[in-house]
């Protein structure tokens, strides 16, 4: 059993005993379920390179990655960093995320919020309007064609913008580009958690022009953020390199002036 396949096993017990918890009706009275949603799409198409900034104490490969963990303090260093969008790991076993913490954030910036976990059923695509986020992740290498997109159309139906991630360049085929308007290439194998960056190029290269293109895992300078920019990829999704900063948000905004050519 890989990493992947151990996370998302997790995840299966994690929404069953939610779904028991706290039913689907809950958490549509949730204030977060009505709030108007702010749209990840139309920031990644603004002028690049655009980052998305995430928020995550741990990872399966790096373990914990920052003991003091605060993450409206972080979102907010975000924001004023220069992030035009905050990813929050939700993930509690493999990650220690939570939907309260998805809950603080959403409630403390004004760009938009992705909920990043492993999203295997609609309870969750609806736990992520609850508590606030405008955007979810789905990743092709866990789900089906047709439990992908159900689950996109579900996303849409809630007003969720949807990035989708792929690693493997056959992944691709599970995803309808007429529907698909955000697409991730996570340079970090899911299943080995090794990096390659020159990875979504090799990926992107197969994708349609009109899709937004999301480097994710692995960046940890400007010059490779201009080197993928460059190269077509519209924004990038940053998370490690921040946290194991003493303060994420001066490690973001250096980050984006070396990668605009601005010097300090």
């Amino acid at each position: 059993m890989t990493i992947l396949d151990r996370i998302v096993a997790d995840t299966q017990d994690v929404v069953a005993t939610r779904k028991t918890a706290v039913p689907r009706g809950q958490l549509e009275n949730m204030v977060g379920f009505d709030r108007d949603r702010r749209s990840l799409e139309e920031v990644l198409r603004k002028n690049g390179p655009s980052i998305i900034a995430e928020i995550k104490k741990a990872s399966p490969s790096g373990g914990v990655i920052r003991d003091t963990f605060r993450p409206l303090e972080v979102s907010r260093q975000y924001e004023a960093g220069g992030a035009v969008a905050v990813s929050v790991l939700t993930e509690p076993h493999h990650f220690q995320g939570s939907l309260d913490d998805l809950s603080v954030v959403c409630q403390s910036v004004s760009i938009p919020v992705l909920r990043k976990d492993f999203v295997i059923d609609t309870y969750q695509l609806i736990e992520a309007r609850a508590y606030g986020a405008d955007a979810v992740l789905l990743i092709a290498a866990i789900l089906h064609k047709t439990h992908l997109r159900d689950l996109l159309q579900a996303a849409h139906e809630l007003d969720l913008d949807v990035l989708v991630e792929v690693y493997e360049p056959q992944e691709l085929d599970r995803l309808d580009f007429d529907e698909t308007r955000i697409v991730g290439v996570n340079n970090r194998d899911l299943r080995t958690f090794e990096v390659d960056i020159e990875h979504s190029i090799r990926v992107f290269a197969e994708v349609p022009d009109s899709v937004v293109r999301v480097s994710e895992s692995g960046l940890t300078s400007g010059a490779e953020l201009r080197f993928l920019h460059e190269r077509g990829i519209d924004a990038f999704l940053i998370g490690e390199t921040f946290m194991r900063s003493e303060r994420p948000g001066d490690a973001l905004a250096r980050l984006r002036n070396e990668a605009e050519g601005i010097q300090a």
